[in-house]
């Protein structure tokens, strides 16, 4: 049997955390009634103009040069014709042939543990279409309704060649991609609302062959989950269709993802379907040379760089160094609490394990976190120069997560400090070894798996407060 191999291309929309749409000065919040983030411009009432947003630029420019794109120095807005219910003017303002960029990568990791680019093939602009809402209406059997508040919201459409070559590959590229998008503060990346779309090209072909399969587009892919999802079905479908004698045809499918599966939507169309022409209210773009490098030389420290500084810098595991960096506001703190502590892999443990741990609890993001960088920096001093133990640190933790405070004020008002007193710690192991004659022996006989209990035994004498080192200590000693 032939072996296949997928082909896979994917088009990204993102919008731009612009406070205004493209094109007028509506807002562009999500969650606003229906249809109350709407004039005439963005309904595409007779008469009216466009005014491009000059910051829709500059976020446009900015994710280009980040992707490493040459940012074209003139661009031309173009109209896309179709009719659809959402789209009020009848046509989607775009860009054609002459985009914003062209012709940057995406480096991503391999399945085997190596890296590559995946090239770009253009980011334009352009505005968004509208809504439609379809279920939670009292006659949402028999109509759907409109909600034009998306209508004219500021998009970037991030097209990739078609060089992915795995699910995993895809997952891989959309992770990075929403990454870079939301270090550069230019989207939120939220596919929940509607912030990051994908829409994913995919076909087989004989392993090694260098002509491409009948292509499919995939649409409805709202999370990273239905991505893979979506092309490991429709990978198997292609190659199990081929295998039967059938041919794929080119089309639009939508995928299902409480049933798994891609069901067709709508024949595929062509460029030549939209009848594409330059947009005649609006002139061309043209970018000053001397301004888009300014705006490169003000790109922030991308998340892929950062990674491999935490590395090289504090010897962080891949693992840790990779979560840490997942988001700006998240390494950030990391970074200040590595930076005040003198301990980059206390902080490192603290920062992914706990901290992390009780805001996904507790449904919070970095930036709400009840804890700032500053206490936890101190906590992790504390620990290591022997105020606290591990085991007291994460109680004096809870309670600064839970209601504020300094975990000096906290250990203080508590009595948590660390016994570190040679002489106390002593009395406590001798006190457990005297009460305990029968464990003692069965050490001495070899059980040596019991040392543990002798150290819990003796932190439970002591509160929980005594220098586990010194008690290992003076127990190896005593038991000879």
């Amino acid at each position: 049997m032939t072996d296949f191999e997928p082909v896979i291309g994917l088009e990204v929309h993102a919008q731009l955390k612009t406070d205004s749409k493209i094109f007028c000065g509506c807002p562009t919040r999500f969650g606003a009634p229906a249809n109350t983030n709407v004039c005439p411009v963005c309904l595409g009432m007779p008469g009216v103009l466009p005014v491009l947003n000059a910051r829709a630029v500059e976020f446009s420019t900015r994710a280009a040069l980040a992707t490493r794109c040459r940012v074209n120095q003139r661009s031309v807005f173009a109209r896309k014709n179709y009719f659809y219910p959402d789209l009020p003017k009848g046509y989607q303002i775009s860009m054609y042939e002459l985009p914003l960029a062209e012709h940057g990568s995406v480096p991503i990791e391999t399945e085997d543990g190596g890296s590559r680019d995946i090239g770009l093939v253009r980011i334009h602009m352009e505005e968004d279409a509208g809504k439609l809402v379809h279920e939670g209406m009292p006659d949402s059997d028999s109509r759907s309704y409109v909600d034009f508040n998306r209508s004219g919201v500021p998009l970037i459409e991030i097209v990739s060649e078609p060089q992915i070559r795995s699910a995993e590959e895809a997952h891989a590229y959309l992770t990075r991609l929403r990454s870079i998008l939301v270090y550069l503060e230019v989207c939120d990346g939220n596919m929940e609302e509607g912030s990051l779309r994908c829409d994913a090209n995919v076909s087989v072909k004989p392993r090694g062959a260098a002509k491409l399969g009948t292509r499919v587009e995939i649409k409805n892919l709202n999370s990273f989950r239905n991505v893979m999802h979506a092309l490991e079905y429709e990978i198997a479908r292609q190659t199990e269709a081929i295998g039967r004698g059938e041919k794929i045809v080119q089309e639009t499918r939508l995928f299902d993802a409480d049933r798994g599966v891609t069901e067709p939507m709508r024949s595929k169309e062509e460029a030549m379907d939209y009848r594409y022409f330059p947009e005649p209210d609006l002139p061309p773009l043209l970018l000053d040379p001397g301004w888009i490098d300014a705006i490169g030389r003000a790109l922030p420290e991308l998340p892929h760089d950062r990674r491999a500084r935490l590395i090289r810098e504090h010897g962080l595991p891949h693992q840790d160094a990779s979560f840490l960096t997942l988001e700006r506001p998240l390494a950030d703190y990391y970074e200040t609490v590595a930076r005040l502590s003198g301990n980059a892999r206390a902080a490192a443990n603290w920062v992914s394990s706990e901290l992390m741990g009780r805001l996904n609890a507790a449904k919070l993001g970095i930036d709400r976190a009840p804890v700032p960088p500053e206490s936890l920096a101190a906590l992790i001093r504390l620990i290591d120069d022997g105020t606290i133990s591990g085991k007291i640190a994460k109680t004096v933790f809870d309670e600064m997560f839970a209601g504020g405070g300094e975990p000096a004020d906290i250990i203080r008002s508590r009595g948590l400090t660390q016994i570190s007193d040679t002489s106390s710690i002593e009395a406590a192991v001798d006190g457990v070894l005297a009460g305990n004659p029968s464990q003692v022996e069965l050490y001495r006989k070899g059980k040596t798996a019991t040392f543990g209990w002798f150290v819990g035994q003796v932190m439970k004498a002591t509160g929980g407060k005594a220098n586990p080192a010194l008690v290992n200590e003076l127990l190896k000693k005593k038991l000879g």
